[in-house]
């Protein structure tokens, strides 16, 4: 029977809350194979087994299991009693017939109670296919690591590691409402939260119709790619445009752009107070434009009432890039559109926003009643991913 066999990375290290982390990995697990011939998930001795069935698509189990957060690495490894001299002869015939290589035998033996310590497994099994091939044993730098692991009842051996995601399994760490933006910087803000284990619910300010949908279509081809990192998601779109042209009126084109960002964090904490996020995440980048210096961040930030993360605070744009395209949202983020910043931006914004002055502009609008109105024309789409009943793409709109 075939399996495949994954090890956990920083789960190890939970002590006591460990079990708790493993069995929402299970969990994951399970709904991101859910339209798989997957027979079982199961913890076994400080790993997971998946046991698959023979209509099992392992090109496609590979390419799921390699997004998912909480996998140090993972194996396609096949079962063989529990006997060294049956694992020597399983492992005999699947190298038959492979182009000469170098090559090392990595044994694990979980179980203490197999009389064969991991050294001596390691020793007969690599004399075994010296002696069958004619290969060369590398220790250092083989070409083929053949891995062991002896566990209670059975064996497994396999070929290559793949490695994970790493991180903590989707929904250890709570919820987060992600401001989206479209752009390049706010996917992977909102994937290094994912990757800590959180629950990522998206928000996006839009100016349509006064600009084109473009900039929705976008976001909403982005939270799809950053479901299939988490399995559901929903993303709320918000009408900007209206606030921006009251914004317009009242304010002083160098703040404009800091009193915009502060109605979008007193909107996005609202519709995260209703889908009971504990935090507010933004891609802001110190000193990338005139609206992320510190000062402006600060007087930004000061409104939010619940904690506002910014994972990539300290990056620059190569290293943001990079991961945008490892990711797979880069090419859609490149995308020319029309989003909400571009619409009533002042030529020269103002890099040392003060309270005093913001707090001075913002009393000449109704604040409450804009944040308000906001919230209430909120649309929220849900997605899903895998969809096992249907091929399409799920994105129901609601209101918020």
């Amino acid at each position: 029977m075939s399996s495949v066999i994954v090890h956990y990375g920083e789960l190890a290290l939970k002590g006591r809350n460990r079990p708790w982390f493993v069995s929402m990995l299970v969990r994951t697990i399970r709904l991101l194979l859910a339209d798989q011939d997957v027979k079982d998930v199961r913890f076994v001795l400080g790993r997971l087994e998946i046991q698959l069935g023979p209509a099992a698509d392992w090109t496609e189990i590979k390419t799921r299991l390699l997004r998912l957060p909480g996998i140090g690495n993972f194996s396609r490894a096949t079962h063989v009693a529990l006997d060294l001299d049956a694992i020597g002869d399983a492992i005999v015939k699947a190298v038959a017939g492979r182009p000469r290589k170098t090559f090392r035998i990595a044994a694990r033996r979980a179980d203490k109670r197999f009389p064969h310590p991991s050294p001596d497994i390691e020793r007969v099994i690599g004399r075994r296919v010296q002696e069958a091939t004619g290969w060369p044993v590398d220790l250092e730098h083989p070409e083929l690591k053949i891995f062991v692991e002896t566990l209670s009842a059975e064996a497994f051996y396999y070929f290559d590691k793949e490695r994970g995601a790493g991180g903590l399994p989707v929904g250890t760490s709570g919820k987060v409402m992600c401001l989206l933006s479209g752009g390049i910087d706010s996917p992977v803000a909102a994937w290094r939260l994912i990757r800590r284990g959180c629950r990522a619910q998206f928000v996006h300010f839009h100016s349509y119709p006064i600009l084109s949908s473009t900039s929705q279509d976008k976001v909403r081809e982005i939270a799809g790619i950053l479901t299939q990192h988490q399995l559901r998601s929903r993303l709320y779109l918000v009408p900007f445009g209206p606030l921006q042209q009251q914004v317009v009126v009242s304010v002083p084109p160098p703040i404009r752009v800091v009193v915009y960002r502060r109605l979008m964090v007193r909107i996005a904490e609202r519709l995260a107070e209703r889908s009971r996020a504990q935090a507010l995440v933004t891609g802001d980048v110190l000193g990338q434009v005139a609206s992320q210096t510190i000062d402006n961040l600060e007087v930004v930030g000061s409104v939010a009432t619940m904690p506002l993360l910014r994972p990539l605070i300290g990056c620059d744009k190569d290293e943001i890039t990079t991961e945008a395209q490892r990711l797979g949202t880069y090419e859609t983020s490149i995308i020319p559109d029309e989003d909400c910043c571009t619409l009533f931006t002042p030529r020269f914004p103002t890099t040392r926003a003060t309270h005093a002055n913001v707090e001075t502009a913002e009393a000449e609008l109704d604040v409450a009643g804009l944040v308000q109105a906001a919230v209430d024309a909120a649309v929220v789409e849900h997605f899903r991913y895998p969809m096992v009943q249907s091929s399409v793409p799920s994105a129901r709109p609601t209101r918020a």
